[in-house]
C-alpha cells in the first residue's frame, strides 16, 4: 500500500515494500512511501491492526520480514520511543528522579554521574510535567497519570528529532491528557517529528493535522476529516478481521496536498 509523501519537509522515513510480523507471520503488509520531517502523525486503526508493530519497526526493535525502512540520517539514539505502560515493570525499585534520568543514558552511558547541569535538566523535566515534589517517590506508587508524566519527562531528556508514542493516553486522567498533549504540540512546534498510536478519534481530530488508518495494510492517509470517515473506519474493521479485499490487490491513495 502506498503512503504518499508530504510537502512539509524532506523525507525522514521511507518504506519500501515493508512487511512486518512475528515468527514469519505478517502483521503489516507491503507499505510503500514516506513520512516527512516535522510531521505530526496519528496512527489509528482497530485492535490487532499492526499499529504498535509499525512503531517497533521504526524504532529498530523489529526487523522487517520483507522490504525495508530507510531512516534518512537518523540512528537509533535519535529516536525517543515511549512504549505502552503495560510493558513497564512498576515493581522495579527506582524512584521518579532516577527513572526520568534514564532519558540521558544514551548521552552519558550507564556508569557516568549526572553532574550538576544534567541534574538541573532532570529536575526541569520533572517540573515541566507537573511532578515537582515527587522526585523521591517510587514509580510503583504512582498513579497511571503520574507514571505517564514521568515517561514524558524521560522522553524530553532524550531531546530526539523523532518521537514515537504508543498509546500515550491510555487509562490516564483528563488533566494529564491535556497537559501531555500540550507537550506533544510543543515538540511539533520545535520541528520534531511525532508519530503517535492513538485510539481516541475525537482527540486525533482536535490535535493532529494528519492521520494514517492502518488495518494490517494502509486503508487511508491524509487529514483526520478525510481519513476518519465512516466508510474508511468500516473498511478498516473488515480488513482487520480478515474480511477485506486482498492486500495485494487493494491500493488506497489519499491526495494529501489537498489537505
Amino acid at each position: 500500500m502506498n503512503l504518499l509523501g508530504h510537502p512539509q519537509g524532506e523525507a525522514l522515513l521511507r518504506f519500501d515494500n515493508l512487511t512486518l510480523g512475528y515468527n514469519r507471520h505478517p502483521a503489516v503488509h507491503h507499505l510503500h512511501g514516506e513520512i516527512a520531517s516535522g510531521s505530526l502523525l496519528a496512527v489509528v486503526g482497530p485492535n490487532g491492526a499492526g499499529k504498535s508493530t509499525l512503531l517497533k519497526a521504526i524504532a529498530g526493535e523489529l526487523r522487517p520480514l520483507q522490504g525495508s525502512i530507510e531512516r534518512s540520517h537518523l540512528d537509533r539514539r535519535q529516536i525517543a520511543y515511549l512504549t505502552q505502560q503495560a510493558s513497564l515493570d512498576q515493581s522495579f525499585p527506582i524512584v521518579v528522579h532516577d527513572f526520568v534520568a534514564m532519558g540521558l543514558w544514551r548521552e552519558i552511558g550507564a556508569f557516568f554521574g549526572l553532574g550538576r547541569d544534567r541534574r538541573r535538566r532532570v529536575h526541569a523535566a520533572i517540573d515541566r510535567v507537573g511532578l515537582h515534589g515527587l522526585e523521591n517517590r517510587p514509580i510503583g506508587s504512582l498513579s497511571g497519570g503520574q507514571l505517564q508524566r514521568a515517561l514524558f519527562a524521560r522522553v524530553m531528556l532524550q531531546d530526539a528529532p523523532l518521537v514515537l508514542l504508543d498509546e500515550p493516553y491510555g487509562a490516564i486522567d483528563a488533566a494529564s491528557v491535556r497537559d501531555l498533549a500540550t507537550l506533544v504540540r510543543q515538540w511539533h512546534d520545535e520541528g520534531r517529528t511525532v508519530i503517535a498510536v492513538l485510539h481516541d478519534l475525537a482527540h486525533v481530530r482536535e490535535e493532529y493535522p494528519e492521520a494514517l488508518l492502518l488495518a494490517r495494510e494502509l486503508v487511508a492517509r491524509g487529514t483526520p476529516a478525510d481519513v476518519l470517515s465512516d466508510a474508511n473506519l468500516q473498511r478498516a474493521r473488515q480488513r482487520a478481521e480478515g474480511h477485506g479485499d486482498d492486500t495485494q490487490a487493494a491500493v488506497c491513495r489519499v491526495d494529501r496536498e489537498a489537505a
